[in-house]
């Protein structure tokens, strides 16, 4: 393969109360792949990230830091390679503004591809980038999405999605998920993970990866021994909780406490139990060298086997591939740089 002529051209749109963190997160995952290839002599020169802005004036992101853009919305888009719109409380004010949602249309007439991070997403909405097209956002904002756009298959589940050339992530630190994503696609699989471990993140999260932790997925019951039912599991992951076990704490039939537990929760006892121990799992893969067999005993699923199934359903991967991609820099730097036998 012939070496890249020139850098692939990333640009990030600034308006009046975008979220910074949006804005700085993927530049942050470009900007170390590129001074990564620098370092290693690479004959590809990576990227080039710049800031766009429908005025060269500064502007104020959300939480009042002042961001000045490097420039205007270029007139031709095919002087863009990738495209980042990002969200923040801004975008309402400027989800109104027609110049811009024309240009935004038209980008992917001549841009390789465009991605809306966190509610980044309601402005390729409003420009029709996303009709009849999969996507996400951040999970509070999802519902609102759906109902504004509903020619938009909207999935409040995964960290980010891609369609074709359109991408979405969920909110905030899931764009920087998105942008290590396309360092791999771009580059290679080992630069992403240097540089995950350069900015001291978990080791890139699929898009699949789930928002939403266990105590998110289930409603706060209203009646407390439901309640009660919850923090035991919680404060007792490996316990017995069979449906048995839990409805004889509640003083309850087995019948009556599953059904009771559905429909307080939005979630069946049993999947309750079991996304409780995943992510208790999945904690202990990031930050421990165990070995999987003493995870699966102690966050209650018996067997190293048992575990495997269950990540295999949920996350599709594996718990030691789960940890190869996942683990804490931390955590390596005490001993598990290779991931210990079952």
């Amino acid at each position: 393969m012939s070496p890249r002529r020139g850098p692939r051209r990333i640009a990030i749109l600034l308006y009046p109360g975008v979220q910074s963190l949006d804005v700085t997160g993927p530049l942050e995952v470009f900007s170390a792949a590129r001074e990564a290839l620098a370092a290693g002599g690479s004959a590809d020169p990576g990227y080039e990230i710049t800031t766009i802005a429908r005025s060269p004036r500064a502007v104020r992101s959300s939480s009042g830091l002042r961001l000045i853009p490097d420039g205007p919305l270029p007139r031709a888009a095919a002087e863009i390679d990738t495209l980042i719109v990002p969200g923040g409380a801004g975008r309402e004010q400027v989800g109104a503004d027609e110049t811009l949602l024309r240009w935004l249309a038209r980008a992917p007439r001549s841009c390789r591809r465009v991605a809306g991070v966190c509610t980044g997403s309601f402005l390729l909405a409003a420009a029709g980038l996303l009709d009849g097209r999969r996507a996400t956002t951040h999970w509070a904002f999802a519902g609102r999405l759906a109902r504004e756009y509903p020619d938009v298959e909207v999935d409040a589940d995964p960290i980010f999605i891609r369609d074709g050339d359109i991408w979405t992530s969920a909110g905030v630190t899931a764009g920087m998920d998105l942008s290590l994503a396309m360092v791999e696609e771009d580059l290679d699989r080992d630069l992403a993970l240097l540089i995950a471990r350069h900015l001291v993140l978990f080791l890139r999260r699929p898009g699949n990866q789930s928002q939403f932790s266990a105590t998110l997925h289930a409603q706060q019951p209203h009646a407390e021994p439901l309640r009660e039912i919850q923090r035991t599991v919680l404060e007792n992951v490996s316990g017995a909780h069979t449906v048995e076990e839990m409805a004889a704490r509640a003083h309850m039939s087995p019948r009556n406490f599953a059904r009771a537990f559905r429909a307080q929760t939005g979630i069946t006892p049993a999947r309750y139990v079991e996304s409780v121990r995943l992510e208790a799992a999945r904690r202990r893969l990031e930050e421990s060298a165990e070995p999987v067999s003493a995870v699966a005993r102690a966050c209650g699923f018996g067997t190293a086997e048992t575990m495997r199934r269950s990540f295999l359903r949920a996350l599709q991967v594996g718990p030691a591939e789960y940890r190869r991609r996942f683990q804490t820099v931390l955590a390596q730097e005490h001993g598990a740089l290779a991931p210990p036998a079952a």
